[in-house]
């Protein structure tokens, strides 16, 4: 706790002064045109990688940047709750779905999830089994992780289009979806182009 305490600090001293305005003006609400669907790893932080300013991004992160598909059954259902306030309030322009490299949340698919994370983890990785016929998935390297968690992205995307208020605005050109792969090691971002695969995104 201590060193989120001096965290907090160091916050006040610099990022505040010079963020101050923005904040304020924020504390009237928020208008972001971006959400980003990110795993809960902390070593893939969206707003890091994005270098993005407060307000700019509306994001949900969960194990493995999962999305689920459409089910309005009165079930808790956190995902779709943050998708419904998004996308029918805030009206974000943009969904992005990003994995990373090295997800815990599919290497649990791909290998079983811990012994003591099988409560919770594992059901919730089940949202991802279409991966991993698709995509010839096991537990046989990170070149066969890496193309599960590329998998994983596009089924989350393909959840995305169940919902009939995503995908009608999506339809008419008002709302996008994009996939997106964070390569932690060498920081290269890729993400989903006119075809099925992944491009490297220029750096320069």
């Amino acid at each position: 706790m201590q060193r989120l305490l001096d965290g907090y600090r160091r916050f006040r001293a610099t990022t505040w002064p010079a963020q101050q305005a923005r904040f304020e003006a924020l504390a009237g609400g928020q208008r972001p045109q971006t959400m980003v669907i990110a795993c809960s790893d902390s070593r893939a932080d969206p707003q890091m990688i994005f270098d993005a300013a407060p307000g700019e991004l509306f994001v949900v992160r969960n194990v493995a940047a999962l999305a689920p598909p459409y089910r309005p059954d009165g079930g808790l259902h956190g995902v779709s709750a943050a998708l419904e306030f998004g996308v029918r309030v805030l009206r974000v322009k943009t969904i992005v779905v990003m994995g990373h490299a090295r997800c815990g949340g599919i290497a649990a698919l791909l290998e079983g999830a811990p012994e003591t994370a099988r409560e919770f983890v594992e059901p919730w990785m089940r949202l991802a089994l279409p991966a991993l016929a698709r995509a010839g998935c096991s537990a046989d390297g990170e070149a066969t992780q890496e193309a599960c968690e590329r998998e994983v992205v596009k089924v989350s995307l393909e959840n995305l289009r169940t919902f009939p208020w995503i995908s009608e605005p999506e339809a008419a050109g008002d709302l996008k979806l994009v996939g997106a792969h964070f390569a932690i090691a060498t920081g290269v971002l890729w993400t989903t182009g006119a075809g099925e695969g992944f491009e490297a995104v220029e750096s320069g």
